[in-house]
């Protein structure tokens, strides 16, 4: 499977945040989760890896190619939706698609009306009277109505309402349905990825933690729940993370097989994305 993003030892110092030889890849024809708690350096990373910031040091291709060297042609490629969402306030949608469009060889003008009539968008509408969700949305529609290859996302779903949300997961599924196409989407909303997302990347203060399949990755944790008399010293060691209360434990580990072994009367159920973020997230 070919890679359409590859990152090696970047990095990032940007006040007292830093990101320290950061390194991963993106699959072709899969929607990889970039997950983190707020502040972890999922935007940094976004806005580095598209050259909004410039890079300290590492290497950033696309499809193969060094940004530097073929930036006009890999942004050709690439569709981006950004949190802020980079609009003047005071002009129409349709004066806004005016400015952008002539940036992208591709632009497909009837791609970009279908997706205009799909969410319910006005052309004669100022962007400053624009919902959250309707910003959103509009920002897609130009992310993607020039057959872009791989989409980036940073934090699309923060601040919508879940129906919203909802729907544009379903926008992704449709887009991953030619083939060829990728997505890179940073969010700490971590239920947004559990239904669509084939791989998950977990970045915590600046350093990249896992890299690998969703599936396999809930499937080799789980989450256990007993009462506290099974908790000592040594099934303590068991676990990344661990809670009690005065009516027993839950705890999320990667030890299945011990836990089974030396722990009787348990429960044992399937975690979902955010146990296993929160297990290894550092506190404080």
């Amino acid at each position: 499977m070919k890679a359409v993003l590859e990152v090696n030892n970047l990095k990032k110092e940007l006040g007292s945040f830093s990101l320290e030889q950061l390194t991963f890849s993106l699959k072709e024809g899969c929607i990889t989760g970039f997950i983190g708690v707020n502040g972890s350096g999922k935007t940094t990373t976004i806005k580095t890896i598209l050259g909004l910031y410039p890079k300290d040091d590492g290497s950033i291709k696309f499809f193969g190619k060094e940004i530097e060297k073929n930036e006009y042609e890999i942004k050709n490629r690439i569709g981006v939706v950004l949190d802020e969402g980079y609009f003047y306030e005071e002009m129409t949608l349709k004066e806004m698609k005016s400015i952008i469009a002539p940036a992208y060889t591709n632009w497909d003008e009837s791609v970009f009306l279908n997706y205009i009539n799909r969410f319910n968008l006005k052309l004669d509408q100022k962007i400053a009277t624009l919902s959250k969700g309707m910003r959103m949305k509009f920002a897609i529609t130009l992310a993607l109505s020039h057959h872009a290859d791989l989409l980036i996302m940073d934090e699309p779903t923060s601040g919508l309402d879940p129906l919203i949300r909802n729907e544009l997961m379903e926008i992704l599924l449709d887009f991953m349905e030619e083939e060829g196409k990728s997505v890179f989407f940073s969010t700490h909303i971590t239920s947004d990825l559990e239904k669509v997302a084939d791989m998950l990347i977990l970045i915590d203060n600046g350093e990249i933690v896992f890299n690998e399949s969703k599936d396999e990755l809930l499937e080799r944790h789980a989450l256990i729940k007993g009462d506290n008399s099974l908790i000592n010293e040594h099934s303590t060691k068991l676990f990344l993370r661990l809670r009690q209360t005065p009516f027993g434990f839950q705890g999320i580990t990667n030890k299945v097989d011990q836990v089974c072994e030396q722990m009787k009367d348990i429960i044992i159920e399937r975690p979902t994305i955010e146990d296993v973020m929160l297990a290894y997230v550092k506190e404080g």
